[in-house]
């Protein structure tokens, strides 16, 4: 999903059942918009799951998160597009969403629309760690395999995931050269730094 649009409207849900009903009248309007849920404090908390399997159910996805008061927070949220590659978390909330009826044709038609074009298993190998070969020459001509196996799972996977989406070969060839300048210092790619 594209940079945060500050100016995008701000929709407040106090249960699934209301995002439910959001999602029913708004899933084709095709628009970007925070959704302002409740924190756990409060007695309307309704808690992330659910909250995504429901979007997920009607082809929606969520994005960058954001504090909007004391009592709520917010999640960008916006239709999936056809070019967006699904997570193998995402696909684990498919399947739940699946198995208590929430999907809805909406959602099974941007499945449907992954699977043909690609998109569906198109990280695959980034989720099973899988090296690719340019970036494992890099990181033997540095000497920096080793500290890249001891990346914690969630940094190598981001990291590769990251290397796959680069959009042109330059690209591609910058990340891969940060990825392995930075193992070889003993650093986390640029982006993965705290």
């Amino acid at each position: 999903m594209a940079k945060a649009p500050d100016n995008a409207p701000i929709i407040t849900v106090r249960s699934r059942t209301e995002l439910h009903g959001w999602l029913a009248a708004h899933h084709t309007d095709g628009q970007t918009v925070w959704l302002a849920y409740f924190r756990k404090h409060h007695t309307d908390h309704l808690s992330y799951e659910p909250l995504v399997e429901e979007l997920l159910g009607w082809g929606w996805i969520d994005s960058l998160p954001r504090a909007l008061d004391a009592d709520r927070t917010m999640l960008l949220i916006a239709p999936r597009k056809a070019t967006s590659a699904w997570s193998a978390i995402n696909k684990a909330h498919v399947a739940r969403a699946r198995a208590s009826g929430a999907m809805t044709p909406a959602g099974e038609a941007k499945i449907a629309a992954a699977q043909a074009s690609g998109m569906w298993d198109f990280l695959d190998d980034v989720e099973r760690l899988e090296v690719p070969r340019d970036l494992a020459e890099a990181l033997a001509v540095k000497a920096a395999r080793a500290t890249w196996d001891g990346f914690p799972r969630s940094i190598r996977r981001g990291a590769l995931e990251w290397l796959k989406m680069a959009k042109g070969p330059e690209t591609r060839a910058a990340r891969i050269a940060d990825i392995a300048d930075s193992a070889a210092e003993g650093m986390r790619p640029k982006p993965f730094r705290r």
